[in-house]
């Protein structure tokens, strides 16, 4: 396949234009190269659910500006990414089931390994885990900022979790990460005060633990969309960043990234003058935010997806013939790319390399 001309691939097929991906993923190590000196500066923790696939994240590693490490949203998802080589994992996510608290566990023997809490009882189940294994696990108490699912409620409960995690054998409290989206205005002053609101109330909650006596290492807090506003903030360590080095249309806001991935397909029927058939299924894309949107040509949307393929329709005669090539943008990528055992890589309009993605599908 390497060498081969895009148009002449099988389709449907995912793209990632490698172009778009080296600056991508060189935005955010330039911006905060001028801090890496810093004793307390902003790193990125790449979000391995976010491609997939190791040899990205090494692209993210070696571009600078990380914590070396990789965030996982599961513990198999972690596995991957230190199989491959992540020097230390951050699970952003509750861990409760004793198998995978042994995995957890078995990781942390590897590499230094945190994990998310926001109750007693995950402490306690961490702690029966860890406690003859002689290699502390350590322990994030997430906060909820905005997004009502995990989290603490309040200040208070951050201190009384954190006195817990420190008096529990077999545990290291390191700190406090949160996680939001943005819901303003998608402009700079929007994500600024929208963002700076949510990352307040993160820091409230360090700023309580250390009152009471505790130290806080690590205050993992802010996205793509933050990237930028966490950097403002000294008491910020590392942001949760995974959306950027792809990006996907709800982030076409943020203008100094490119989109780097796109689904390729072709028509495979006419159903009649306006409306043209594509042979990607909803299988092939997702669509939990949103139809994708089809990327040329002008005058021509995606009306419907499902199992058997897309929907393009033209506010005139279509343009698009059986045969021709389209290009889909995806709502969200991290959806897009489980989809999918390994990446196209092309450059000016070929082939280039395969990229492996070993950590699709890892959800437990």
């Amino acid at each position: 396949m390497i060498g081969t001309p895009i148009l002449e691939l099988d389709t449907p097929v995912l793209l990632v234009d490698l172009d778009a991906l080296e600056h991508n993923i060189g935005v955010i190590a330039r911006h905060y190269a001028a801090d890496r000196d810093a004793d307390r500066a902003i790193r990125l923790r790449p979000h391995g659910k976010n491609h997939k696939a190791p040899e990205i994240f090494e692209m993210q590693v070696a571009a600078g500006g990380t914590v070396g490490g990789v965030c996982a949203a599961k513990v198999s998802e972690a596995e991957v990414f230190v199989d491959a080589g992540a020097g230390n994992v951050l699970v952003a996510n509750q861990v409760v089931d004793p198998a995978k608290i042994r995995r957890l566990v078995a990781l942390a023997g590897r590499v230094e390994t945190t994990v998310a809490v926001d109750s007693g009882e995950q402490v306690a189940l961490l702690a029966r885990g860890a406690e003859s294994s002689g290699t502390p696990l350590g322990v994030v108490i997430e906060v909820d900022t905005m997004m009502g699912r995990a989290g603490v409620r309040s200040v208070e409960q951050a201190v009384t979790l954190a006195r817990r995690v420190v008096a529990t054998p077999g545990l290291r409290f390191r700190g406090v990460m949160s996680h939001q989206v943005l819901r303003g205005p998608a402009d700079r002053a929007g994500r600024f005060s929208e963002g700076g609101r949510y990352i307040e109330r993160a820091l409230a909650a360090k700023r309580a633990i250390e009152d009471a006596g505790i130290d806080v290492d690590i205050v993992s807090t802010g996205e793509s969309w933050t990237y930028d506003v966490a950097a403002t903030y000294p008491e910020v360590t590392e942001i949760e960043g995974g959306t950027y080095v792809f990006m996907e249309v709800p982030y076409a806001y943020m203008r100094e990234f490119r989109f780097a991935l796109r689904v390729m397909g072709r028509v495979v029927e006419r159903s009649d003058a306006r409306t043209a058939i594509g042979d990607v299924p909803i299988d092939a894309i997702g669509a939990p935010n949103g139809l994708p949107t089809l990327e040329g040509p002008d005058g021509v949307t995606v009306t419907g997806i499902d199992h058997h393929g897309v929907v393009l329709s033209g506010d005139a005669d279509q343009p698009l013939g059986i045969g021709d090539p389209f290009f889909l943008l995806t709502h969200q990528q991290d959806v897009t790319v489980n989809r999918w055992d390994r990446f196209v890589g092309v450059r000016d309009g070929r082939v280039e390399k395969i990229i492996e993605a070993p950590a699709r599908g890892c959800v437990h």
